[in-house]
């Protein structure tokens, strides 16, 4: 049974429910129950429990090299771009100092047709995420980390955006409706940002602001009205970013995040928490406050039909969905990686493919020398 509720509505009237192709219809609770793709079959001989009708297959591994490039250490955050009747997968390296991207590039018909270095040079590179001019926000997690603007295809060199802040980054989501870039902070005490560039799709200049309580008072988040307010020196060189504002609400860990028809999902490990930040109507809501069947929060990524994919760190290696009627179930799970995590969940631009990665794989040293990248391949419904 779960301890807590999926959905706590935080005050919202009856009847009234979030915006978004997830919470269409009234807001209700709901535990956790059979998925849409059915019960997880036994392990195949990579060790990935799936559905039926699912097939996975590793197509990288920590070291060995793909066409011109050694796959990097501690596979991270990850996203697919488009790329002529193909696609490129695109992985970050969450590793001191050496850090970094990296990308794939498929045929067509699925074959992998090589590798390179897209990011280098940089700082336990953790999440990010893509934007829709198809470049990739590679985010640091460091103290006073920058947002590097990548280009996937491997045709420009990265660029870091330092007007999106300094300070311990986890993940981005792009909101091109009200064209704002979403960021989220993996502090104890984190904050929830969103950066608005002067011009869309030019993010060397704009406006980092914090998300706020409606009262103005700040402190731990929970569900309600919120503001936003701007940080006054997003450089940060003497004061934290989230300790800038008063009013800001502060998050246990912030992790994944993604946009989605009016609301930007994100994650907290601290608390292990889906979170729900409703644009149109300024509420946060939280989607998910359970024991079971998803712990560890982590990486997250959806689909256009409004299907919730999120990746556990530990936990049991899973990763879970939560569906639009609001059931969460296991999609798959990773076995004899105990002491990994998993990340970097991605859909092929045709909705076909789901790539991710254990970041510690088998053996599950701090390194990451043992990472492996995945594939998963079936009738995903959109």
């Amino acid at each position: 049974m779960l301890r807590r509720t999926l959905l706590r509505t935080g005050g919202l009237t009856a009847g009234a429910a979030l915006t978004g192709s997830l919470w269409q219809g009234a807001v209700s609770a709901t535990a956790r129950g059979p998925g849409p793709y059915g019960p997880l079959r036994a392990p195949d001989a990579n060790g990935l429990a799936l559905p039926a009708g699912f097939t996975g297959r590793v197509v990288a591994r920590t070291g060995r090299r793909i066409g011109g490039t050694h796959w990097h250490a501690a596979p991270d955050g990850g996203a697919c771009f488009p790329d002529g009747t193909g696609w490129i997968y695109v992985s970050n390296s969450e590793i001191p100092l050496l850090g970094g991207a990296s990308a794939i590039r498929f045929a067509a018909d699925g074959r992998i047709l090589g590798a390179y270095r897209i990011l280098s040079g940089t700082d336990l590179n953790c999440a990010g995420g893509r934007t829709p001019w198809n470049t990739w926000l590679s985010c640091e997690e460091i103290l006073r980390g920058r947002v590097f603007e990548c280009d996937p295809y491997g045709e420009r060199a990265a660029m870091p955006r330092l007007a999106m802040g300094r300070f311990k980054h986890e993940a981005a989501a792009c909101d091109p409706d009200r064209r704002v870039v979403y960021l989220t902070e993996d502090e104890p005490d984190g904050c929830f940002y969103r950066f608005r560039p002067e011009v869309w799709g030019d993010l060397t200049a704009g406006r980092l602001e914090v998300l706020c309580g409606g009262g103005g008072n700040g402190g731990g988040a929970t569900a309600g009205p919120v503001t936003w307010e701007r940080v006054p020196n997003p450089a940060a060189p003497l004061k934290a970013t989230r300790h800038q504002v008063g009013a800001a609400l502060h998050f246990s860990g912030g992790e994944g995040c993604h946009y989605d028809g009016g609301i930007c999902f994100f994650t907290t490990k601290g608390d292990n928490r889906v979170w729900a930040y409703d644009a149109e109507n300024g509420r946060l809501e939280i989607a998910y406050d359970a024991d079971s069947p998803l712990t560890g929060v982590d990486n997250i990524t959806g689909t256009p039909a409004g299907v919730l994919y999120v990746a556990e760190d530990g936990g049991n290696m899973e990763i879970n969905l939560i569906t639009p009627d609001r059931v969460v179930a296991p999609f798959l799970r990773v076995d004899g990686h105990a002491r990994s995590e998993i990340t970097g969940p991605a859909f092929s631009p045709d909705g076909r493919r789901l790539y991710f990665s254990s970041q510690r794989g088998a053996r599950g040293d701090s390194a990451g020398t043992d990472g492996v990248t995945y594939e998963v391949t079936g009738p995903f419904r959109g």
